[in-house]
């Protein structure tokens, strides 16, 4: 039996000290936002509280899905790999990368350097994107959509060569007999697509599920709890966002901050898996299970 949590969207606050110069940029917009919206959405308390409930569960793996930073300053990058040392070594927990982790050029290969094995793994070949992480007989495969935007665009992108090792790994891990979770911060599915913070190749995401299949699928981005699906080669394949982790609970944004936790198991020739949600409600100062529920 394997303990999976899934946290996302952490946008670690509050905002360090800038300068002149870190606002030449995309991040002058993001500054601004955070100041008049994020930063009474974002931040607080709720962040600690969560992460100490996530880790009286004593999890085999947890998955991050982005989004550490909010303008992706160095400095944020490096209180995110501390934030990350926090939670779990590198051996037992791993990010997908989000757009605000790449927020600009440059800054993404800042967190590579700063995040080192937190954001690496097995991969095919030479690309960085997917990487896999093996717990027993889960399979953790991170794949990236994290690009440089323009400013007010939140975009994602799932390029060719992404899906190209997506879909060998997929098929060598199925194979293998692994129960496969696939990591992405933007959602892939057809209901949460936006031209404005939407994932560009979500079709071609799709079709690399269509043809080789998962058991499940994560991502964060839309700081929304959610349950949908993508098709798979022998039926759907569950698509589970989670709130961010960050959210406070008077946010009319968000959803307040919650996790997910997955116990996965083998059951005969198939899976067993059961998600329970955990976080805070609109109402009340404790955190609580919100949601269980049967995937397989």
């Amino acid at each position: 039996m394997t303990l999976l949590a899934h946290i996302s969207d952490i946008h670690i606050a509050p905002l360090p000290k800038l300068h002149l110069k870190d606002l030449l940029s995309k991040r002058l917009t993001g500054y601004l936002n955070w100041k008049l919206t994020r930063s009474g959405a974002l931040g607080g308390t709720g962040l600690q509280e969560l992460v100490a409930h996530l880790r009286q569960q004593e999890t085999d793996f947890i998955a991050v899905t982005g989004d550490l930073t909010n303008l992706a300053l160095d400095t944020e990058i490096s209180r995110a790999g501390a934030w990350l040392q926090s939670i779990g070594g590198a051996e037992t927990v791993c990010v997908s990368p989000g757009n605000h982790d790449a927020y600009v050029k440059g800054a993404l290969e800042t967190a590579y350097s700063e995040w080192g094995s937190y954001i690496s793994g097995e991969t095919m070949e030479t690309g960085r994107f997917p990487f896999v992480r093996r717990i027993d007989e889960v399979a953790i495969i991170s794949c990236s959509s994290a690009i440089p935007t323009a400013p007010f665009m939140a975009i994602g992108e799932f390029d060719k060569q992404q899906a190209d090792r997506l879909s060998r790994i997929l098929s060598v891990l199925k194979n293998a007999g692994f129960f496969r979770t696939v990591l992405i911060h933007h959602p892939p599915n057809v209901e949460l697509q936006h031209p404005s913070f939407g994932l560009r190749g979500h079709r071609l995401f799709r079709d690399v599920i269509a043809e080789h299949g998962a058991e499940l699928i994560l991502h964060g981005h839309t700081h929304r709890s959610s349950v949908h699906s993508v098709d798979g080669p022998n039926g759907e394949v569950p698509v589970i966002g989670v709130a961010s982790a960050s959210a406070n609970q008077g946010s009319p944004l968000d959803d307040p901050a919650r996790y997910n936790l997955f116990r996965i198991e083998r059951n005969g020739t198939g899976w067993s898996c059961t998600m329970r949600e955990y976080g805070f409600q609109r109402l009340g100062s404790e955190i609580v299970m919100r949601l269980q529920m049967r995937i397989y």
